[in-house]
């Protein structure tokens, strides 16, 4: 079994709830964020197309912050959820500098890496992963990747011109996607 994520592209408009729901849980302030939301633009006038997607740990099969992070800090769980033990780590950014998603962040005041752990403790309890929970338009699902599959079609990906590296480090990650999403080079939309 894998635990990850499905994003909809289809239903996600770039509105952050999904992010701020993650920084109130976490507890984060100032830039630090485990999830993001991003829009993107591709194409030129008058042929422009648009398109938004939400961004967190993918808790990999393969995970590059695993398998580089010296202390062990860095682990999956049975589930395959990617976790970090506080305790464990030295604050080398190794998992940071490793990650091809950009996902473990540096805690500046803490002197340790931190990220998504999918709300263990939430989810331990019955409940969803915050940012799942927050979501105005249930663009995002936790659980079983295999099931999430079947639940939401035969036409999903794992990699798109803003997810790249899916061959690397195999994510937990399936996405309905969007065909801006697919094409051309993305650039982001400035808020």
């Amino acid at each position: 079994m894998a635990m990850g994520f499905y994003v909809d592209m289809t239903r996600c408009t770039g509105c952050r709830a999904c992010e701020v729901a993650c920084k109130d849980k976490n507890r984060l302030s100032g830039n630090m964020a485990f999830r993001n939301a991003h829009t993107f633009s591709v194409g030129t006038f008058p042929e422009v197309q648009a398109f938004s997607c939400t961004f967190s740990c993918n808790h990999c099969e393969e995970p590059a912050c695993v398998a580089n992070c010296p202390t062990g800090a860095m682990y999956k769980d049975a589930s395959g959820v990617v976790l970090h033990d506080d305790d464990v780590c030295i604050g080398c950014k190794t998992c940071v500098n490793s990650c091809p998603y950009q996902v473990p962040v540096y805690d500046e005041a803490a002197k340790i890496a931190r990220k998504c752990d999918s709300c263990y403790a939430i989810r331990e309890a019955g409940g969803q992963p915050a940012c799942v929970a927050g979501c105005p338009n249930r663009a995002l699902e936790f659980g079983d990747i295999d099931e999430l599959k079947k639940a939401h079609g035969s036409d999903l990906v794992s990699e798109t011109t803003v997810h790249p590296g899916a061959d690397m480090t195999k994510p937990s990650l399936v996405i309905k996607v969007k065909p801006a999403a697919q094409s051309g080079t993305p650039v982001e939309v400035a808020w």
